[in-house]
């Protein structure tokens, strides 16, 4: 087209609605007709050639904004009134001018009662809402994802950082022949235990004093922040209370099998209560 005639709109040669959003395609069947309209033409309806649109040229001195605003919601409104279900099909700028007309015109165009329109007008609304909605949460879905890359960004460069650093630290800095505190089997709350209790070995389980008393002292001290000759008290604790558990198992079975193995007495079977005798 020739640029000189801009600006240049496409509307539906069914009813003029203005067509200025790329996503609206998607919801047009196919062969859906188009009118480019150029400089100053407008759409009119034309009741003799069934509904479609023809093109006139502006000659007649009336108020076109009026006539323009009025023809617009009409066309909206007589093509809501063919199918309900094109609610979904509307601009958000047909949905707003059919919010905005009068409910006693709406009614009289829908052929409907002031309360019906009342509704429609509110499902109208809502409709332009959850639009609304939609493309906030995606301006905050896109606005999540950049921080994410952003954070991420920043994590990796923290850990090639970390990386490059633990690759020339000193092992001899940590007095305790550097031994990494990520090579420790326990568990965070069996190291919380031992942190926090004063007499840990009673309030671990036997397996949990087991995994302790395996743990080599001196990553040990340095997973819990302690100096060697502590960590050693402790392990020694857990060991003691590990082996008098094991004795306690240990008789509680022997106690066990001799009660097993002994024989009740004849007597005790047959009359196990002898009856008290009166004397003569």
């Amino acid at each position: 087209m020739d640029k000189s005639l801009a600006p240049i709109t496409l509307v539906l040669a069914e009813d003029g609605t203005i067509v200025d959003d790329d996503d609206y395609f998607l919801c047009l069947p196919s062969n859906t007709k188009f009118v480019a309209l150029a400089g100053n033409e407008k759409w009119a309806y034309n009741n003799s050639d069934g509904g479609t649109a023809w093109l006139s040229q502006e000659s007649v001195d009336v108020d076109e904004t009026d006539s323009g605003a009025e023809l617009k919601w009409k066309n909206v409104a007589r093509r809501l009134r063919e199918d309900l279900s094109s609610i979904v099909l509307l601009s958000e700028e047909d949905l707003q001018v059919l919010i905005d007309v009068p409910c006693a015109d709406l009614a009289q165009e829908l052929g409907q009662s002031c309360v019906t329109v009342q509704g429609l007008q509110s499902t109208l609304q809502q409709v332009l809402d959850q639009r609304e909605e939609a493309r906030q949460s995606r301006q905050l879905l896109e606005l999540y994802l950049q921080a994410l890359e952003k954070e991420g960004s920043i994590l990796s460069k923290q850990q090639e950082s970390r990386a490059g650093f633990g690759d020339g630290g000193d092992a001899v800095d940590t007095g305790l022949s550097g031994e990494p505190s990520s090579e420790i089997a326990l568990s965070n709350q069996i190291l919380t235990t031992l942190k926090e209790k004063p007499a840990p070995e009673l309030s671990l389980s036997s397996q949990d004093l087991e995994l302790v008393t395996k743990e080599d002292p001196k990553a040990l001290a340095v997973a819990l922040h302690w100096d060697v000759k502590k960590t050693e008290t402790v392990q020694q604790a857990c060991e003691q209370e590990l082996g008098l558990r094991l004795q306690q198992v240990q008789s509680l079975h022997s106690l066990r099998s001799i009660s097993a193995q002994r024989d009740p007495l004849p007597g005790d079977q047959q009359n196990p209560k002898r009856a008290r005798q009166e004397p003569a």
